[in-house]
């Protein structure tokens, strides 16, 4: 799978997590689903992505997946 995938996958994931959190534990964990969404919006204008960095670290490759 290619970083941008990855990248997409995990924030889409951490929105589920987050929206079940808030829903069966603490209604604070709404604070999470804003947190992900800013970055998401963020990341859109500037380019930059922390969860890029950290994946590309642990060794996804960007570009196509083949």
């Amino acid at each position: 799978m290619s970083l941008d995938r990855v990248v997409l996958a995990f924030a889409g994931s951490m929105l589920l997590l987050s929206l079940l959190l808030t829903y069966y534990v603490s209604p604070y964990f709404v604070w999470l689903t804003v947190f992900v969404g800013l970055n998401l919006l963020q990341s859109a204008f500037t380019g930059f992505c922390p969860a890029a960095i950290v994946f590309r670290k642990l060794g996804v490759r960007p570009g196509a997946a083949f």
